[in-house]
């Protein structure tokens, strides 16, 4: 796929938190957070010497990276050890929801029927995306590898060196058949650059992460939970064009998944988008 195939453009282009993937278990980002401030409150006593304090902290990035590899097997995903310490920032930087800035939108429509959302219509802005393009085996696999690419250049692995900060959703841009019954091998995971590193996006230092710019885009999107694989992701699509009044408004081959928890996590909250025609 060329590299323009990552915009979430309307016109037949492609469009967390958290990494590390499982099929029985549950992790979240808060379930790392929670984790790593027992550990911490656990071992924390004002008075240790700053070499103990240090071996603390290295216990406690292990614990979270066996953890994380853990879970991940279930995926048939492998974790380095050099994930340790991108997990521990990611971690410790991230204290509470109030810190994981949303992609900004501006509601247009709400479709609903006896009470119930079908789905909404939102505008997004031109923004910044930071983009991998992954052809693992399985969307899972794909999805779980690039958000870990994604996630040294989200703690580390930039020109600044910093923390960028973490911003809701990552999304994947899956690619069809014009019949919606197969997935394309290539999927592509972005995450939308926080509003202090839009005007002066930080380069990856990988160099397969690339920044992009995305330009205004209208969307229409309906929640969904649970894992995402070919068979799900299949199924929101076709269950969200029969909701539209006019689906023949979106591009028909092209469409994104918004992950709002990790990608591992077994009731993963989601929406489908669809990309309106440009």
């Amino acid at each position: 796929m060329d590299r323009g195939g990552c915009q979430m453009n309307g016109g037949g282009g492609g469009g967390g938190d958290g990494s590390g993937p499982d099929r029985h278990g549950t992790i979240t980002l808060e379930d790392l957070e929670s984790f790593s401030e027992d550990q911490l409150s656990d071992s924390g006593n004002g008075s240790l010497e700053e070499e103990g304090e240090t071996m603390e902290e290295d216990e406690d990035s292990d614990r979270l990276l066996h953890y994380w590899q853990d879970v991940a097997r279930g995926h048939q995903v492998e974790v380095s050890q050099d994930m340790a310490e991108p997990i521990q920032q990611l971690t410790t930087n991230n204290q509470g929801r109030s810190q994981r800035e949303h992609i900004p939108f501006t509601l247009l429509t709400r479709k609903e029927k006896c009470g119930e959302l079908l789905y909404e219509k939102r505008h997004y802005e031109k923004g910044h995306w930071a983009c991998i393009t992954m052809r693992e085996d399985t969307y899972e696999q794909s999805i779980c590898y690039g958000f870990m690419r994604i996630m040294r250049y989200i703690c580390q692995q930039n020109s600044l060196g910093n923390y960028l900060g973490m911003t809701l959703p990552i999304v994947t841009v899956v690619r069809t058949d014009e019949n919606h019954s197969v997935i394309s091998h290539d999927v592509t995971v972005a995450y939308y650059l926080p509003a202090e590193h839009q005007a002066q996006p930080p380069q990856p230092s990988d160099n397969e992460v690339v920044i992009e710019i995305w330009p205004a885009t209208v969307v229409y999107t309906r929640a969904f939970s649970g894992p995402t694989n070919e068979v799900t992701i299949i199924n929101q699509i076709n269950a969200m064009a029969e909701l539209l009044d006019s689906p023949g408004v979106c591009v028909n081959d092209s469409f994104i998944v918004a992950g709002y928890t990790n990608p591992a996590h077994s009731n993963r909250q989601n929406e489908i988008w669809f990309l309106e025609r440009r």
